[in-house]
């Protein structure tokens, strides 16, 4: 068996791309989470310093939203790890460095949650599991193109929200079914 690849937090390896985002988990509770997308690895740092001039900050959630999107994206993202034989991760305190498409992934849906009713969270989880992997990845580089800010909450960013978190799965089920029962009876008549 070939071994692991070794890897920092959810599949980021330095030595293949620099490009990575990176998780800033607080340890108490009335402080947010913030994630940041970097161009750059300090090889010789455990905790990796946040340089505002290169370093984007994309999206601060508070600690409640954040928990309840850490296990889906943990499920989702060591799934795939495991595939590529790479080392699954873990969230915890402190900094999580993410692979950059993962990273993309992740930042869609916490762009989806970061001002919705956390009651619909749970809705925006099922949309964004959803997609597939390069569908959230077009979204993400289209919202970021326009509105990836931190602040930018218009536009695309609005769109993505609306589409993932107001937008249920089993009710558009529901929709095409009775359409097709519809169009199914004027067939038959």
């Amino acid at each position: 068996m070939a071994e692991k690849k070794v890897s920092f937090g959810f599949g980021f390896i330095p030595s293949e791309s620099q490009h990575h985002f990176l998780v800033l988990i607080p340890r108490k509770q009335d402080e947010e989470v913030y994630i940041y997308e970097r161009f750059h690895w300090q090889e010789d740092k455990e905790n990796q310093s946040i340089d505002l001039r290169n370093d984007r900050p994309k999206v601060r959630l508070t600690k409640h939203k954040w928990k309840k999107i850490e296990d889906t994206l943990r499920l989702e993202f060591n799934e795939r790890l495991k595939k590529e034989n790479i080392l699954v991760g873990k969230w915890h305190i402190g900094q999580v460095p993410v692979q950059r498409l993962m990273g993309k992934e992740m930042v869609l849906l916490a762009w989806a949650i970061e001002d919705c009713d956390p009651s619909v969270i749970p809705t925006a989880i099922k949309n964004w599991l959803g997609l597939s992997p390069e569908e959230r990845w077009w979204l993400f580089t289209m919202t970021n193109a326009a509105t990836g800010g931190i602040n930018d909450k218009r536009g695309w960013r609005k769109a993505v929200r609306y589409a993932l978190s107001e937008n249920p799965i089993e009710e558009r089920n529901k929709q095409l079914s009775l359409f097709d029962l519809t169009i199914q009876r004027e067939i038959d008549k």
